[in-house]
């Protein structure tokens, strides 16, 4: 296993300058943010730390060139929109990037790229199907074709009003991973596991991992902590953001000795990369910067 972070935390540094901290702070490896330049559309998102619209052999010669010299690789490229919107121009300009972004990881040479299935929030899961396969046979195909494997985060997306009643992602539950693994049967098809989002639905989060450990190409390392007191007052079907509150690993609801424990037994092989969604650090850089070293504390004596 490799221990890194994903670099959408980070917006302020340049890429060459994400690449120092984390050679600088003992991580092996960043997961690379890569939206299309310009605003960002939601929190946590919009950062750009490779631009795979324009990149060439050239950069990518580059960008290689800069992990090499810090000593630190890129465990895959990341971009997290909702292919599925019904808005068929955000529809297809989700698509469209992400397209750009499986092309840039081959470029790069790199095996991995992350990302959200999508949702039409408005509608059922049987609903969304028909439009979940017209959308993903064909990038699941694409991403064959450029030897690229497409990991989905299992994030709800379901948070804010506007994400109210069904959130904008699909892939939230074995019950539905099954469903896709069995209907887009594709080896270059898996998962970018977060166990968070299964304490978000109040699941065991260690419960996933055995059967489908074949379709973890990439780990998310985020935690959470459900608010009991205001759970009993809001109510499970109340927006998420009034009863939890996203933590760094080790100050939230996971057992983390007993997930890592899991990981070790399944023989996971791949990155394990911290996302920083937690605000009791802080929105300064030096406070970002301050939750990745901590979290990097707690998670760091479980790696060889």
């Amino acid at each position: 296993m490799k221990l890194g972070f994903f670099t959408a935390i980070l917006p302020d540094l340049s890429f060459d300058r994400v690449l120092a901290f984390a050679a600088q702070n003992q991580f092996s490896c960043v997961e690379v943010a890569c939206w299309p330049t310009g605003k960002a559309e939601r929190k946590f998102a919009g950062v750009t730390h490779i631009d795979v619209a324009n990149l060439n052999s050239d950069r990518a010669q580059e960008t290689k060139a800069l992990c090499h010299h810090y000593g630190v690789s890129i465990s895959a490229l990341g971009y997290y929109p909702n292919p599925l919107d019904p808005d068929p121009a955000v529809s297809r300009a989700a698509v469209a990037h992400l397209k750009r972004v499986i092309l840039a990881a081959q470029t790069l040479g790199l095996q991995n790229v992350n990302t959200f299935v999508g949702r039409d929030w408005t509608k059922t899961v049987d609903q969304n199907w028909p439009g979940f396969l017209k959308t993903w046979k064909p990038l699941i195909a694409f991403a064959e074709d450029h030897g690229v494997r497409i990991g989905i985060e299992n994030c709800p997306m379901l948070f804010t009003d506007d994400e109210w009643p069904g959130g904008k992602n699909l892939a939230t539950s074995p019950a539905i991973w099954r469903r896709m693994f069995h209907d887009i049967p594709s080896k270059n098809f898996g998962l970018n596991y977060d166990p968070s989002h299964f304490i978000l639905q109040r699941m065991d989060p260690l419960s996933p991992l055995r059967e489908f450990r074949s379709k973890l190409f990439h780990l998310h390392a985020k935690d959470l902590t459900v608010h009991q007191k205001k759970l009993d007052e809001e109510g499970i079907f109340a927006v998420p953001k009034a009863w939890h509150t996203p933590r760094i690993p080790g100050f939230g609801d996971i057992d983390w000795s007993k997930f890592m424990a899991k990981l070790y037994e399944i023989d996971y092989q791949g990155a394990l990369c911290i996302e920083v969604e937690d605000d009791s650090f802080g929105k300064t850089l030096a406070g970002r910067q301050n939750a990745l070293k901590v979290a990097r504390n707690i998670l760091a004596p479980f790696f060889g």
